[in-house]
């Protein structure tokens, strides 16, 4: 397998790589950072945009991270735990990388993350934030920079409620994120939930689900399909033509820029939850978004901006450890969150997962073009449920 390597001004080539005899600050070599993601199959392009916003605070940087020359090596886990492991061993056994991210699916990171932690390396994540990582399994080594899944969801809880939805139907795939996100649906909504349905990981026809959707009669339906599924789930609930009198209210996994751009006119008037937007008025995302359309010709998701995120608080780590990733100079410098996020406040809670502001998102036309629009604040300085039952 071969890896693909982000290294000075961020260039993306395919090589090996080299294993290394010491701590590369040590050396003056490049800090090696590792990431495992998902680049294939339905949800490969939630992994490229985290590694391209990730890329993307290098190459600002000319090849650093906090004043640091990093090489961060990327490969594909193609959605598959036992894969994402022996990565991981191999990244950790060969090449003496000690600081990893990028995991979108928290099933391959119950299995990535076991295997960092044990070898007493950092894991700092991107995306996934499952629910066992963030109570009593906590760890000193493992940070999250985007969400704990749960409060994800509850903020599509809270936002239902603001729209005086009072009977719903929930449903997400059956594995640790979609367990998390309808435990934190259920959290802060207030109203009945007529049924919560179960789907696959893998799953491409939903048409069971419609009929009891349709059976249902719900005010509302939460979904949670990320990626890929959710682009198939969104096109055949249109196909059913269930849009036009169930509406849906989702976070942001099930209605990003990019399923936007596929599903098309279908998505307008979906209301959602996120914890950041492209167009939201601060400089460090104003800078963020122009600098990821000009250098990648998209619009970037919040996968992408995630990444970057995560880059700029390991680089703000990096600058005061001097490149440091050892677990005594590394975690106290990590938890200071001493960087200016894309999304505004940002800090960490006692279980190392953030604390931050959500909001209330709709798909609408702008200049005739669909969009999504932010339209308000949700939840103010929101942590999780778990935290209280972490120990560190």
């Amino acid at each position: 397998m071969s890896s693909t390597v982000i290294g000075r001004r961020a260039l993306l080539s395919t090589a090996a790589a080299l294993p290394l005899a010491a701590p590369a600050f040590a050396q003056g070599a490049p800090l090696r950072i590792g990431m495992i993601t998902t680049l294939s199959g339905p949800g490969g392009y939630l992994g490229q945009d985290i590694r391209d916003g990730f890329a993307l605070a290098i190459e600002m940087e000319q090849g650093r991270l906090g004043g640091v020359p990093v090489a961060v090596t990327v490969e594909d886990d193609g959605l598959r735990p036992p894969q994402g492991k022996q990565i991981a061993e191999r990244f950790l056994r060969n090449e003496r990388i000690r600081l990893f991210t990028g995991v979108v699916f928290s099933n391959v990171l119950g299995a990535v993350a076991p295997e960092v932690l044990d070898a007493d390396a950092i894991y700092v994540s991107a995306n996934a934030g499952p629910s066992n990582f963030a109570g009593r399994e906590c760890h000193r080594n493992y940070f999250v920079v985007s969400w704990q899944n749960d409060n994800l969801h509850e903020s599509a809880g809270q936002l239902a409620n603001n729209l005086g939805y009072q009977r719903m139907v929930i449903l997400a795939p059956n594995y640790q994120a979609g367990r998390d996100a309808l435990a934190g649906f259920r959290r802060l909504f207030r109203g009945q939930v007529l049924q919560e349905l179960y789907t696959r990981l893998d799953q491409t026809d939903y048409a069971a689900e419609m009929a009891q959707i349709r059976a249902a009669r719900p005010d509302a339906v939460f979904q949670f399909h990320p990626g890929g599924l959710g682009i198939a789930f969104l096109r055949q609930y249109a196909q059913a033509g269930l849009l036009a009198s169930i509406p849906q209210c989702v976070a942001a996994p099930s209605m990003d820029s990019t399923i936007l751009s596929a599903v098309g006119d279908a998505a307008e008037g979906i209301n959602l939850s996120s914890h950041w937007n492209s167009d939201f008025d601060n400089e460090a995302s104003r800078r963020f978004v122009a600098a990821f359309r000009q250098r990648y010709n998209r619009i970037p998701t919040y996968y992408a901006q995630q990444g970057y995120d995560t880059a700029l608080a390991i680089g703000a780590a990096l600058r005061a450890t001097r490149g440091d990733v050892s677990p005594a100079a590394f975690r106290p410098a990590m938890l200071r969150a001493d960087f200016v996020s894309t999304r505004g406040r940002f800090r960490f809670g006692p279980n190392q997962h953030p604390i931050q502001d959500w909001y209330a998102l709709k798909v609408e036309r702008v200049g005739g073009q669909l969009a999504l629009v932010t339209k308000g604040k949700i939840l103010e300085d929101h942590g999780d449920a778990y935290a209280a039952q972490c120990r560190l």
